[in-house]
This record gives C-alpha cells, sequence and structure tokens, in this order.
C-alpha cells in the first residue's frame, strides 16, 4: 500500500501476470479542522487514519487472495471481529503482561522510579520477542519482503530516479520513517514517561497506560518526522538507528515481482494525484505499470 497527501493505493498479486490495484481519494480530518494541525495532535490523528488504512487495505487484500483460491470474501462481521481480537491482544501483551511482571519482578527493585521503568523494559522485550517469534513463520517472511520493497520504491522516488525494478533494486529497504520505527519509539518513549508516574493501585495503572498513549503516540510521531526531514544532523541520525536496526527485522529483500506491485501501488498514487502534490519524476518518466490486472 502507498499513501499520497489525497489518495492511496493496494496493489496484490494474485498470481502469475495477475495484479489488481485498488486506489481510492483520502479526505484527511486535519483538512477540515486545521486545530488537528498543531504538532502532537497531527500524530494522533496520523495514527488513527493508518489503522483505518490499513484494515481497508488488508481487507482489499484478504478478498483478493480468497477470490483467487475460490472462496467467498471475508465478511464485515468477520473483520469486526478479528479486528476486536487484535486489539485484545495488544492489550493484553503489551500493557496488561508488563504490569503484571512488573508486579513481580518489582518487590526486588528498589525505589518506584526503578519498578516503572522495569515495566517498560519487559515491553521493549516483549515487542522484540513477538516481532522475532513472527519473523520465522514463512507467509509473514513475504509480507516482510513487500515490506522491504515498499521502502525501496519510495527511496527512489525520493532519490528523483525514474520508478523500475533495477533502479529499486539498488535501494535499501531500511527508511528512517518507517512505522516500525514510530512503534519503537512509542514503546521506548512510553517506557520514560510511565517511569515519573507515582504510586497507582494496579488497576489506575493499567487505566493510566490506556489513556496516556495517544499522547505518547503524538511525541513519538514529531521526533519521527523531525528525524526523517533532518538525517544529515547526527543527533537525529543517531534517534533514527534503533528503529533502522529493528526494521531490519520487519523487512526482508524483496525479489522483482514484490518490487514490480510496490512500483504499480506508487505509481496509481502519483497518477491520481495528477503528480500535483508531489515531486515529479525526471522527464515524466513512461508509466512502466498501469491500473488493473496485467
Amino acid at each position: 500500500m502507498m499513501r499520497g497527501r489525497r489518495h492511496y493505493a493496494v496493489a496484490v498479486r494474485r498470481g502469475p501476470g495477475d495484479v489488481v490495484l485498488q486506489s481510492r481519494e483520502i479526505a484527511p480530518y486535519a483538512e477540515k479542522h486545521p486545530l488537528l494541525k498543531r504538532p502532537f495532535i497531527r500524530g494522533i490523528i496520523a495514527l488513527g487514519e493508518a489503522f483505518v488504512l490499513g484494515l481497508r487495505a488488508l481487507e482489499f487484500s484478504a478478498n483478493q487472495l480468497m477470490e483467487a483460491e475460490g472462496e467467498g470474501e471475508i465478511t464485515t462481521r468477520e473483520m469486526v471481529v478479528t479486528v476486536i481480537l487484535a486489539l485484545g491482544m495488544t492489550v493484553l501483551l503489551f500493557i496488561a503482561l508488563p504490569l503484571f511482571i512488573r508486579q513481580i519482578i518489582g518487590r526486588y527493585l528498589p525505589g518506584l522510579f526503578w519498578r516503572n521503568l522495569s515495566e517498560g523494559l519487559v515491553r521493549v522485550l516483549i515487542l522484540m520477542g513477538y516481532i522475532l517469534a513472527v519473523s520465522l513463520v514463512k507467509d509473514i517472511q513475504r509480507v516482510f519482503a513487500y515490506h522491504g520493497a515498499e521502502h525501496q520504491v519510495i527511496h527512489t522516488y525520493e532519490a528523483g530516479e525514474e520508478l523500475t525494478v533495477e533502479n529499486a533494486r539498488k535501494k535499501s529497504p531500511l527508511h528512517p520513517r518507517c512505522g516500525t520505527s514510530f512503534l519503537l519509539f512509542v514503546v521506548i518513549i512510553s517506557a520514560l514517561v510511565f517511569s515519573f508516574l507515582g504510586e497507582q493501585t494496579v488497576l489506575m495503572r493499567f487505566l493510566s497506560r490506556l489513556l496516556l498513549l495517544p499522547v505518547i503516540a503524538g511525541i513519538s510521531y514529531e521526533i519521527i518526522k523531525l528525524a526523517g526531514k533532518n538525517q544529515s544532523f547526527f543527533l537525529w541520525r543517531w534517534l533514527s538507528w534503533p528503529g533502522l536496526l529493528l526494521q531490519r527485522l520487519t523487512t526482508r529483500p524483496p525479489d522483482d515481482d514484490q518490487l514490480e506491485v510496490a512500483i504499480m501501488a506508487l505509481q496509481e498514487v502519483l497518477n491520481q494525484e495528477e503528480q500535483k502534490e508531489v515531486q515529479p519524476f525526471p522527464a515524466r518518466a513512461e508509466q512502466r505499470f498501469t491500473a488493473g490486472r496485467i
């Protein structure tokens, strides 16, 4: 999936020579309400929009693959149940479990600060362990390869080069503005913020983690945004380093077919936005892929 300012596109390879492309217009909430463009607030809005678009892309790609296998489409009810289960597992794994482990190891640590900090460190370890575990699954490895393809194609575009497989193949699968880096920053910053909270009951600790999550997401968004725009400065490169390191787990070198799919998605976004919102290719390079099935 690729996203521009006002459009997004999803390309799905259903089989050899069969790629389906879907593009939709986006109506950003921040365009209607200028207050939502302010620093820290815009990060919360961006996270919500990314979640919704991600669900739409996931539903579309899943339906295309099921159709290719002769199965029926995913119903709205099935999608809702899947989302609820996923959110429940996220809360259980990254909020409830670290709090439970904190209760056990906290009795051996001196001071409230260190007990709170231990919870954050446990959360980081859980995130790392989860990514390592899912990276062993063959289907997830293919997803990670598409993730790398997205980054390589974006690097190609940002370098002002023509969108071709040959050019994209030379680029890095790591990108400083990746969602993986954002997720890691959320976990790390939450560890620091929660370390300074006072004594609380177990219930209040749980609720405070939930309620402060949007605030932490807003802070993380601003850091990622600054780091991505200021890679020439040592400090911002240093801040980007942990996220880039984690991306070595969440990306894989893509094959040419995967690069083609990523190019299709980005080219469609550029076509839909008539290249007014983005930097054009040199001499308006010949379009290699078209919307629809190929």
